[in-house]
């Protein structure tokens, strides 16, 4: 089983669709399910402060999401970064371990430091910085490459 939780939700309808798609060919592969919890609303120049609550706040909400033993894998900017075979070897290994693998995407500002704490790998897709709500397609594409390098198929050449 694949899970992700992901904080704000789709609101370009170009990217409801990618997903939509990328979820569908998952599906073919394993059971995938998305979680969407609500962002905390900031103003338009918030003070580290208020990120700081709003991360904290968000993290709570993502917390009580975690089952006891999935393997968690929170995206961030200071997470290793991989290759597509290597995360495939990461889903290899998570799925001996649990019955579940669970990405996290934060907000725009990324995630508390409990939730980077309670995961069991913390992974950066890129040095480049990504919209949050791109990246959710950008880890599905990845998700679903590793998936096919895991069943030996041409679609990772």
């Amino acid at each position: 089983m694949i899970r992700i939780i992901t904080v704000g939700k789709l609101k370009e309808g170009y990217l409801r669709e990618a997903c939509a798609e990328y979820l569908k060919r998952i599906q073919g592969f394993s059971p995938i399910e998305v979680t969407e919890l609500k962002e905390c609303r900031l103003p338009d120049n918030p003070s580290d402060a208020e990120i700081a609550a709003a991360l904290e706040e968000e993290g709570k909400h993502i917390l009580e999401e975690k089952h006891p033993r999935a393997f968690w894998v929170a995206l961030c900017v200071e997470g290793q970064q991989i290759s597509s075979h290597e995360l495939a070897q990461l889903m290899e290994k998570a799925n001996m371990r649990s019955h579940e693998i669970c990405f996290v995407i934060g907000s725009s500002f990324g995630l508390s430091p409990a939730v980077k704490k309670a995961a069991d790998v913390r992974l950066s897709i890129s040095k480049l910085t990504f919209p949050h709500q791109l990246m959710r397609l950008i880890l599905l594409e990845s998700v679903y490459r590793a998936l096919n390098i895991q069943k030996g198929t041409k679609y990772h050449k």
